[in-house]
């Protein structure tokens, strides 16, 4: 019913940039906390950066100053600017939404399948 899709992953030299976008779609009523997690290989699934209804952001420590979220509300989509990248930041990176599905009166998880991104050293 409802479906999370990431894409803007790829290869990237230390130091460059990418935008990773998540697009939902569906049966949506709206959407509340919108949040990226990365999984790096041999380690367990961590919190990136989160972003609230109403604009609100949170970041990881190691990404402060770096990485900067933001959402467009019309278009069901999170964004996730990253720059300064270090080799530290590859991991597959999993966009999550709480989201109201129409018809419904309960606010659901959803998960991404996720996207790579590798920053060479």
């Amino acid at each position: 019913q409802v479906q999370l899709v990431e894409s803007g992953g790829g290869l990237v030299q230390h130091g460059g940039s990418l935008r990773l976008s998540c697009a939902a779609s569906g049966s949506i009523f709206s959407i509340n906390v919108m949040e990226w997690y990365r999984q790096a290989p041999g380690k367990q699934r961590e919190s990136v950066a989160t972003i609230t209804d109403g604009g609100g952001t949170n970041y990881a420590d190691s990404v402060k100053g770096r990485f900067t979220i933001s959402r467009d509300n019309a278009k069901n989509t999170v964004y996730l600017q990253m720059n300064s990248l270090k080799p530290e930041d590859t991991a597959v990176y999993y966009c999550r939404a709480e989201v109201f599905p129409t018809a419904r009166r309960i606010s659901y998880q959803y998960w991404g399948q996720g996207t790579q991104v590798t920053v060479s050293s």
